[in-house]
């Protein structure tokens, strides 16, 4: 026969109907609950690979519409890759480059065709640790990170592409011309794309840790010199060329994106007390 534990003298039992169990107001949970409550560390694992499946699907179904449009998107991409170049004519050495050179044009274009529902996954995911009246942010969220993105991008297509590119063709002479094989254009071209969209979420990303309280904007404005330190490393890695222009073409939208960002966390994100401690 098991043996049941006595209650405690010394903590009385709450009652079903205590009113003391009711954190909840007359309309619903309050606005300083959690949405979903706290998850542990196999639901947070479950919720993950829940958004990362639906990003999949959604960067397939971009793929599929972008391959539906693929010879006008092919063109646009290879009238920027061309601009420079002598002949305006790319050449391939191996019998599938050029197909899988379509395929990966579509999928970039699906990317960004997907842009908007991967960033609501990232909401999604990140909302449960956020409060019931930071939920009507979501569509600001998602509406404003698929803007930042796609400028990204965009910079990088008309800006920071064609100013890597005059460095590298720039070198062509008498005695050689630069006919470059289209598959490493593309890689560059892709990087330089989807990079640019990464560091154009910086504002977003700000949002998000302050938020949660983990950054504010006294500390980002105190910690401005390691941040400057930061965006160049960065601006280095993404430009391939090494040419100082190139990284300022880089560095300085990164450091008016970080300036951007700590006017967020100033008007959205937690107050920082005196001593340290951080509240709304």
């Amino acid at each position: 026969m098991a043996l049941a534990p006595l209650p405690s003298r010394d903590v009385p039992t709450p009652l079903p109907d205590d009113p003391t169990l009711d954190t909840d107001g007359p309309d619903g949970p309050a606005d300083d609950d959690p949405l979903d409550g706290r998850m542990t560390f196999l639901e947070h694992l479950d919720e993950l690979r829940k958004r990362i499946s639906h990003a999949v699907i959604a960067l397939l179904s971009g793929f599929v519409v972008a391959s539906i449009f693929s010879t006008r998107i092919q063109a646009f991409v290879y009238e920027r890759l061309t601009a420079d170049l002598p002949e305006r004519k790319f050449i391939y050495t191996e019998p599938g480059e050029g197909f899988f050179l379509w395929v990966k044009i579509s999928a970039l274009a699906g990317v960004l065709l997907a842009s908007p529902y991967i960033m609501l996954q990232v909401w999604l995911f990140i909302a449960p640790g956020l409060y019931v009246k930071e939920k009507r942010l979501a569509i600001p969220f998602v509406l404003v990170s698929s803007a930042l993105f796609v400028a990204g991008a965009a910079f990088g297509h008309h800006i920071l592409f064609p100013a890597a590119w005059r460095f590298f063709a720039g070198f062509s002479n008498e005695y050689m011309i630069f006919t470059p094989r289209v598959d490493p254009v593309f890689g560059l071209y892709v990087k330089l794309l989807l990079g640019m969209g990464l560091v154009f979420q910086m504002p977003m990303l700000m949002f998000v840790l302050a938020r949660l309280g983990l950054v504010t904007a006294r500390f980002l404005l105190r910690n401005i010199k390691y941040a400057v330190l930061g965006i160049f490393i960065v601006a280095a890695v993404i430009t391939p060329d090494g040419s100082p222009v190139n990284q300022a073409l880089v560095a300085v939208p990164m450091m008016v994106l970080y300036m951007i960002g700590v006017l967020v966390a100033w008007l959205f994100g937690k107050r920082e007390r005196d001593d340290g401690s951080v509240t709304d």
